[in-house]
């Protein structure tokens, strides 16, 4: 199951470079592409807003 970006994302960039598989993109949020995502959960972990979950 992918993880998801929710709207306390501050679009800090954080996320987007820790991600082994580029299925974060760039916008006002983030998105992760869910069919891209190994739910590897590395990019939760950085995350400073705490603003990405397990969906």
């Amino acid at each position: 199951m992918a993880y998801l970006i929710g709207n306390d994302c501050i679009a800090c960039g954080t996320c987007i470079d820790e991600c082994p598989v580029q299925a974060i993109s760039e916008g006002d949020i983030y998105v992760i592409n869910p069919d891209m995502c190994t739910d590897c959960g590395t990019c939760a972990s950085v995350c400073p807003s705490e603003a990405i979950n397990p969906a």
